[in-house]
């Protein structure tokens, strides 16, 4: 059984996003879409391990769907994963639209507002369904602390991804940046008084850490076994702060929709069940973006 971080990125990566940049920024946003297709298509042929988990997955929810594990439909699942590469080209380079970045309900975004104006900290648990990546265009352009630092946590290999091309399009982005793999006390305490200071800051709460050392719980996601975190949720809890489930779904004309789900300081468990359920509520309003391209059901 491969993690995820044992499966090659042939769908992203630096290189990638650096030439989709530069074809951006001379013909625009339609045009980079159009070249995914045919990435896609060339990945999908030849990247046959991920061909074989997004037909597992697809199977796991065929019966809550109606989405069958046919080749068609793994080819729509690598492309909505390509378009939200796109996407991202124009989040990093912050000319992404900030009236595309909408709420699922408005009772939500008013909680996450009192919180924020709070200035006391913010602790988000995202996850891989949908973009969550979106939610810079929020906290740049629409938060009223102009001074908000967030604190984002990466694997290695993410923040190698992330850096090289930040550094490429030359960017400024106001966030600090951690190591999942590198999470300790030290860690813990920077991130402490950041979030005491009004801040606030993302971790997955999906994917295993590469040295988690058995760190894991496990859950049963769509009736199939699944290996989370435990680390995620413990570093929330110490924060002692509101805790928000999050994630960023994409609809039509490239609009996406921010998905949130409130908890207190509570029992370790009960927060990991809640966080299965999330995402479970979530990937069902748009099965496709589901993007965990390995052997995440290991039954």
């Amino acid at each position: 059984m491969k993690q995820w971080y044992e499966i090659k990125e042939q769908a992203a990566g630096e290189k990638r996003l650096w030439l989709l940049w530069h074809i951006y920024k001379i013909f625009g946003k339609r045009a980079i879409n159009f070249i995914a297709f045919f990435v896609t298509f060339f990945t999908f042929i030849f990247a046959k391990d991920i061909r074989k988990y997004s037909k597992k997955y697809l199977t796991v929810i065929s019966g809550l769907t109606g989405i069958k594990p046919s080749i068609f439909n793994q080819f729509r699942h690598f492309l909505s994963y390509s378009h939200v590469l796109t996407d991202k080209v124009e989040i990093f380079s912050n000319n992404f639209d900030k009236e595309k970045v909408l709420f699922a309900s408005s009772g939500e975004r008013e909680l996450l507002y009192s919180d924020l104006d709070k200035k006391k900290g913010v602790f988000f648990i995202c996850t891989h369904v949908g973009n969550t990546d979106v939610m810079r265009t929020f906290f740049i352009n629409n938060v009223r602390n102009p001074e908000l630092k967030v604190n984002v946590f990466f694997s290695r290999t993410q923040s190698q991804i992330f850096n090289g091309f930040i550094k490429k399009i030359s960017t400024e982005i106001p966030l600090i940046p951690y190591l999942v793999e590198d999470i300790g006390v030290d860690t813990a305490i920077r991130l402490k008084d950041s979030l005491d200071e009004g801040n606030i800051a993302f971790i997955a709460g999906d994917r295993v850490a590469e040295n988690s050392n058995g760190a894991v719980f496990e859950a049963e996601l769509f009736n199939h076994k699944v290996k989370f975190p435990v680390g995620s949720f413990k570093l929330a809890q110490l924060m002692e702060v509101p805790i928000y489930f999050i994630s960023a779904l994409k609809t039509k004309n490239d609009t996406y929709t921010i998905h949130l789900e409130k908890h207190h300081f509570t029992d370790l468990s009960n927060l990991q069940e809640s966080y299965v359920k999330f995402i479970e509520r979530i990937t069902l309003l748009s099965p496709l973006q589901f993007y965990h391209f390995y052997d995440l059901f290991f039954d």
